[in-house]
């Protein structure tokens, strides 16, 4: 009852929210063509390896390039992944629960710059940053045993 005496209410729990109690809520950071579209999608096509469109009934199309990633990473890949969002998907992007990175944008003819910078980004040791695929008929990453890192 402390709850109700301090004005929430429980058939709007949302109403009067503090937001710095837990995280905001998610379908605030949608890309607009995902929020204007959220459960009117007709189809998907996987296009090459890594790359799908998803085709809503308005006839907006979305454009996905997944990457690979890690279960961990450093502040300085973080940074970078988001870098490469602010410069060519308006800043959004996703994170699979493979721990996969979704660049997602509303473009067709975004996708051949996208997958080039990822394609350029490599460790010191000569192996991409962000390799391209996990869909379809491809490897993707497998989790396992992840209470150690928690």
């Amino acid at each position: 009852m402390a709850f109700i005496s301090s004005g929430y209410n429980p058939d709007k729990p949302m109403t009067d929210r503090i937001t710095d109690i837990g995280p905001q809520k998610y379908d605030l950071f949608y890309p607009p063509v995902i929020a204007k579209n959220k459960g009117k999608w007709l189809y998907h096509e996987i296009i090459k390896p890594g790359v799908l469109v998803h085709v809503a009934e308005s006839g907006d199309e979305v454009y996905t390039v997944r990457v690979g990633g890690a279960r961990l990473m450093s502040v300085t890949h973080i940074r970078e992944i988001c870098e490469i969002a602010d410069k060519h998907c308006g800043g959004h992007l996703r994170f699979t629960t493979r721990n996969n990175i979704e660049f997602m944008v509303d473009d067709k003819s975004k996708v051949d710059p996208l997958i080039k910078t990822g394609k350029r980004r490599k460790f010191d040791g000569g192996s991409f940053k962000f390799p391209i695929g996990g869909t379809g008929a491809g490897v993707t990453n497998i989790i396992h045993t992840q209470g150690w890192i928690h």
